[in-house]
């Protein structure tokens, strides 16, 4: 049983969980979820367990007591402010979706915090409102629909379209009961944060700044991607001129799908 701890700051407080031993800090952070991803931090443990003998692997989850309006930079700073109080710097950092985000800010702002990074089905901008990195590269308007179902606070419809944008069909057939079954256990609270979360990627733009990134990244997107689109990946790799690798097939959560994402970012981190 993986132990879920806090780490506090002058100003907040964040939940996150660590394993492995491995002298290198490999630091996961997460995107969007109606339920925090530390609810399944030994699903999490199991499936990055490839990590654990050369890293110790950390994932942060975003700060406990959320403001009204939240955006990703300021999730940027309140992480790197939890690095700080726990020690980490130079880090190997894995940001999915909204994570990858917060993990571009995080190597613009504090350049020490950051040995090397992989940004999997991210975006380095969106707009202000409908919350899709380039709307004819994506099929819908994904996180500014997953807003407006949480605003009206239907879970069950939330929960459907959430699955059947981020999973692949195959996936989310299989695994439809289960996913249906999750809905059944989120509060007003997850609601409210979440939208809180969503609300804060509107209009997120850090592609000007691009350039001051210094550390080596890796782009990793999927053709089917119906959140943010390949596109965002392309446009990423692009302007830092660094590696992209594009799954064919797959989703927005390759992630979690593709059998040799892990493998990729093992093989990139150790270059």
């Amino acid at each position: 049983m993986i132990p879920i701890e806090t780490v506090r700051t002058e100003n907040m407080e964040m939940k996150y969980f660590r394993f492995g031993s491995g002298k290198k800090n490999f630091v996961i952070l997460p995107g969007l979820s109606l339920k925090s991803v530390t609810e399944s931090a030994d699903a999490v443990a199991a499936a990055y367990q490839c990590f654990e003998k050369e890293y110790t692997v950390w994932l942060f989850d975003r700060r406990t007591d959320l403001p009204k309006v939240y955006p990703v930079r300021e999730m940027a700073a309140d992480t790197a402010k939890a690095f700080d109080a726990l020690g980490i710097s130079d880090a190997y950092i894995f940001g999915a979706s909204q994570g990858g985000m917060i993990a571009q800010f995080i190597a613009i702002d504090r350049p020490d915090l950051v040995h090397a990074m992989v940004l999997g089905s991210t975006a380095s901008r969106l707009p202000a409102k409908t919350g899709t990195a380039d709307k004819t590269d994506s099929n819908t308007d994904g996180i500014g629909e997953w807003i407006r179902l949480a605003e009206s606070k239907d879970v069950k419809g939330l929960t459907l379209s959430f699955a059947q944008m981020v999973y692949t069909p195959a996936f989310f057939e299989q695994y439809k009961d289960l996913i249906l079954q999750s809905a059944d256990g989120v509060t007003e609270e997850d609601l409210n944060r979440f939208l809180i979360l969503a609300r804060g990627a509107e209009g997120m733009n850090a592609y000007d700044e691009l350039d001051q990134i210094r550390c080596p990244v890796l782009a990793l997107g999927a053709a089917d991607d119906r959140v943010l689109g390949a596109a965002a990946s392309e446009e990423i790799a692009k302007k830092l001129g660094c590696s992209c690798y594009i799954y064919e097939n797959y989703g927005h959560a390759v992630y979690d799908e593709a059998p040799d994402y892990k493998d990729r970012i093992v093989s990139f981190f150790g270059r």
